[in-house]
């Protein structure tokens, strides 16, 4: 399969800005596009719940909602 050069180096930069967290859920996603991989759904599942737990960890995690945190 033929890639056009820009678009390879783009995706090659923009992986490097990512954590290791973050590669490995691309990783994951990545894998999800062969079709022939029979845990496709469960690695997608995986990749969604690592790529958005930063973004939950954010606004789950702060002193307002401490007091939850003891429930």
């Amino acid at each position: 399969m033929s890639i056009d050069v820009s678009i390879e180096q783009r995706l090659l930069e923009k992986l490097g800005q990512l954590s290791s967290d973050q590669l490995i859920a691309v990783e994951v996603f990545v894998d999800r596009l062969d079709p022939k991989d029979e845990d496709s759904d469960r690695l997608l599942t995986w990749a969604a719940m690592r790529g958005s737990e930063a973004v939950f960890n954010a606004v789950w995690d702060n002193a307002d909602d401490a007091e939850y945190d003891q429930l």
